[in-house]
């Protein structure tokens, strides 16, 4: 039952920002519901796997591979589902952690922090890169312009 919340709230939440930053109106669903599965997907690898690099990768992937989905579906251009897509997987918790802890001078705290924070920021690079690989591929395969 717990995921379902989970769901719910971030569909909601990417939504709100969604809507705060004026997106166009008939894609605001479509990018809940990109943003509610990636989050689905990086709580399921935390509290499954014990694993929030390869939840950020895997969300970040799928959030790629939905944009790219949804920009064809609805002829817009697929930033507009990726970026709100990816607000759910920054990780925000853990760049203030670090700074916290350097603040408070624990530097072993603050390296560790700061290297997850560093490797979870570079799996939603990396996922969105592989994703938009993956789909400029298949566009040429099925000779989709």
């Amino acid at each position: 039952m717990n995921i379902v919340y989970q769901l719910i709230f971030s569909f909601f939440a990417t939504m709100g920002f969604v809507i705060y930053f004026s997106a166009p109106i008939n894609s605001v669903f479509a990018t809940g519901i990109t943003g509610g599965l990636s989050w689905i997907i990086l709580y399921i690898c935390i509290y499954r796997f014990n694993s929030k690099i390869i939840g950020t990768f895997l969300g970040a992937l799928l959030v790629g591979v939905l944009g790219e989905y949804f920009a064809i579906k609805l002829k817009k251009p697929a930033t507009v589902f990726i970026t709100p897509g990816l607000v759910a997987l920054v990780p925000g918790a853990g760049m203030y952690y670090t700074m916290s802890y350097l603040v408070q001078r624990d530097f072993e705290k603050a390296a560790i922090s700061g290297t997850e924070t560093l490797f979870m920021a570079a799996a939603i690079a990396i996922g969105i890169i592989v994703s938009s690989l993956f789909s400029q591929s298949l566009k040429r395969f099925m000779g989709i312009r």
